[in-house]
């Protein structure tokens, strides 16, 4: 039996297991319910023996659950006797619904509440939106309801929807507050939504399309909210059932659900690994200062290093003002401010390294300065630690034969700014041990990041369909797009970022300078021509006001000196310029993505196509609502797909448009790349551990 009662006085206890909520659970609580409408027993507590019950962190509930726990959450909160939730533990989804129907919540200091349904393409449908306006307001519900954070307790309390933070034993702190409450019913229903947003249901509309950016459940979400400030309570109860049986039946929620099962299945071989915990950053750049915050964030002991002193205080001084700067916006408290200064050290010399369970590399990307960093790790680092080079493009093996111990050796390849961004591509030499590789995607974990492996070829994953990406938008420029014009079709097709904006955000000297190390590159006066034009111009990006557009106050503006540069470069390479439309910006873009991902399957430096996915959307700004380019490509069908590259592979760019094997195979079979009846069979490679 999951759920249990038990008297304390004139207050029945109802307990759960928890901590995932389930349809028969539901139906144990009814009879629970039911049981205390019948006892004497003047008040209940709904509670927990773990965490309270809620839904399973990426997974959207089952249909059968939402059915069976909207009606449960409009009885409780019908009682003519108060009933109080007593919150713990982390809970999300269904749980905050349930405890939003009882007449008070009660929590823990660590407890963390979440409703996020539109992550996974769907309306929280038992009340949620419902009830969360009339608790907390409907600003403040729409921006939770929309973003589906984790909220602390502190935030709630002082929001409105957790009524009281025990400071001592939770369940004896919900009982004595249910007694409070007998005689003074208050049902939530009856509440009025207050705290409209300015321009009232307009104004929600219009903030949830800001968000949207092409995806429904958002615009479905506000159009909840709107019917809770309309009223009456089971109108919009209604409502909002019906949206979210319009969003269950959404080819989107499949996308992100499909995503959302990726994300928890990448890094798997983190079970049982030896954690980390302390790690040495070297380079206190803006890359090596990301890293030491996010280690720090994580409770882990740092030791930024840089031979540099003045380096090494700007990085020092980065990371103290970025951790301030996250207690004065409420997302950590000065104690934790504290703990995380304390945790802190820095130093000038590589010697500060040998003690740590890690050593993570961030100096310039520069094939033999890393060779030469990790020759003198080698005889300073404590036997065991793992050492770890942030490259984005670079050799790892390499880099790893620069040691007498490449077994303990392995990429990590944080995207920027690496405080905040959750992808982390952990990259697997080939002679990379299988202890160290799993205690990287601990490590990843531990720092709440979502640890995709790759294998070590060039770009590894994300960069590499970078370049097959970045490429055919250069192209599309020299033939008769404009940067607007590429950029505009791509984020209508849902990017969050057009191409030639990304690259000047990142800086086009960045790029440049990689192009002009490496040697692999294609023997193509066009290729990423226009960026180099650009550069030499010295149009660097938003760092110089200046790159594929001009910028004012931050803000992209299209140039005509771009044009002409464009134009110019063109004529010189006798190219003749020609009208080029939206579709076929889409198509060669996204279809050079979904080849080259085929091909990182053929050559085993990505395992599954999930993977890809996962990389493209947390890293890339693919939207999440299309599910990533491989899961995108099977959508549209890989037949489809396949013909149209087939098509270019007999143009004057074949040399860039051969179709992965994997593709071609998969095509003539009417198979897919997600579906996992026809993942892709291919022979062991012989270069895998």
């Amino acid at each position: 039996m999951s759920v249990r009662t038990r008297s304390e006085g004139s207050v029945l206890v109802i307990e759960c297991d928890g901590p995932w909520l389930t349809a028969a659970e539901v139906t144990e609580l009814g009879s629970a319910v039911a049981e205390f409408t019948r006892s004497p027993a003047s008040a209940a507590v709904l509670c927990s023996r773990g965490a309270f019950p809620g839904d399973a962190e990426g997974e959207a509930p089952d249909p059968a659950l939402v059915d069976a726990l909207g009606p449960l959450a409009d009885r409780i909160e019908a009682l003519e006797k108060p009933l109080v939730a007593a919150l713990s533990g982390v809970i999300l989804g269904s749980g905050v619904e349930l405890a939003m129907a009882a007449h008070a919540r009660v929590s823990g200091r660590d407890t963390r509440l979440a409703l996020p349904a539109v992550r996974l393409g769907r309306v929280a449908a038992a009340g949620g939106t419902q009830r969360l306006p009339r608790l907390v307001g409907a600003k403040r519900a729409l921006d939770w309801l929309l973003s589906g954070e984790n909220i602390d307790a502190s935030a709630a309390h002082a929001a409105g929807l957790i009524d009281v933070i025990a400071s001592g034993d939770l369940t004896s702190a919900a009982v004595g507050h249910a007694q409070t409450l007998i005689g003074r019913l208050s049902r939530t229903s009856g509440r009025p939504v207050a705290e409209l947003p300015p321009g009232g249901a307009a104004e929600v509309t219009r903030r949830a399309s800001q968000r949207a950016r092409g995806a429904h459940a958002p615009l479905r979400i506000a159009e909840a909210v709107n019917a809770a400030i309309a009223g009456p309570f089971a109108a919009g109860i209604r409502r909002e059932r019906e949206l979210d049986s319009e969003c269950r039946a959404d080819p989107q929620s499949a996308a992100l659900q499909y995503l959302a099962r990726g994300e928890r299945a990448a890094g798997t071989l983190a079970a049982g690994a030896l954690p980390v915990g302390s790690v040495a950053v070297l380079g206190a750049g803006t890359m090596g200062s990301g890293i030491a915050i996010a280690c720090l964030e994580a409770g882990l002991a740092v030791t930024l290093i840089d031979v540099d002193s003045a380096s090494l205080a700007r990085g020092v001084a980065r990371v103290r003002s970025t951790l301030e700067a996250a207690v004065s916006k409420g997302r950590a408290t000065p104690a934790e401010l504290e703990s995380r200064l304390a945790h802190l050290s820095s130093a000038g010399s590589l010697g500060a390294a040998h003690s740590a369970d890690l050593v993570i590399e961030a100096v310039f990307e520069n094939l033999e300065l890393k060779r030469k960093v990790f020759a003198e790790l080698d005889a300073i680092a404590a036997t065991g630690a793992l050492l770890a080079t942030n490259t984005s493009y670079l050799d790892v093996d390499r880099i790893a034969a620069a040691t007498a111990r490449p077994e303990s050796v392995l990429g990590l390849h944080f995207f920027s700014p690496a405080n905040v961004m959750r992808l982390l591509e952990v990259v697997r030499g080939a002679r990379t041990g299988a202890v160290t590789l799993a205690r990287g995607v601990a490590f990843a974990r531990a720092l709440g990041k979502i640890p995709v492996v790759a294998g070590n070829r060039t770009g590894f994953i994300g960069n590499r369909m970078l370049q097959a990406y970045g490429r055919e938008s250069q192209l599309l420029l020299l033939e008769g797009a404009s940067p607007a014009q590429v950029d505009g079709a791509l984020e209508r097709f849902g990017m969050a970022m057009g191409p030639c904006a990304v690259f000047d955000l990142a800086g086009m000297d960045v790029g440049y300078k990689a192009r002009r190390e490496r040697t692999d590159l294609p023997d193509d006066p066009r290729y990423f021509r226009i960026a180099d034009v650009l550069v030499e111009a010295g149009r660097l990006g938003q760092k110089t006001g200046k790159g594929n557009y001009r910028y004012v106050d931050r803000e992209r503006q299209p140039d005509p000196e771009v044009d002409l540069l464009i134009a110019a470069e063109a004529a010189r390479l006798g190219i003749q310029r020609r009208a080029v439309t939206d579709a076929e910006i889409v198509e060669r873009c996204i279809y050079a993505l979904v080849n080259e991902g085929a091909r990182l399957l053929d050559e085993h430096v990505a395992e599954r196509a999930a993977d890809i996915d996962v990389v493209w959307a947390n890293g890339y700004g693919f939207p999440r609502w299309r599910g990533g380019p491989m899961y995108y490509a099977d959508q549209v069908g890989l037949a489809t797909v396949h013909a149209a590259i087939a098509a270019r592979a007999r143009g004057p760019d074949a040399r860039y448009w051969q179709s992965a094997e994997s593709l071609t195979r998969l095509a003539e079979r009417r198979g897919h790349f997600t579906a996992p009846a026809t993942t892709v069979a291919r022979p062991r490679d012989p270069r895998a551990q």
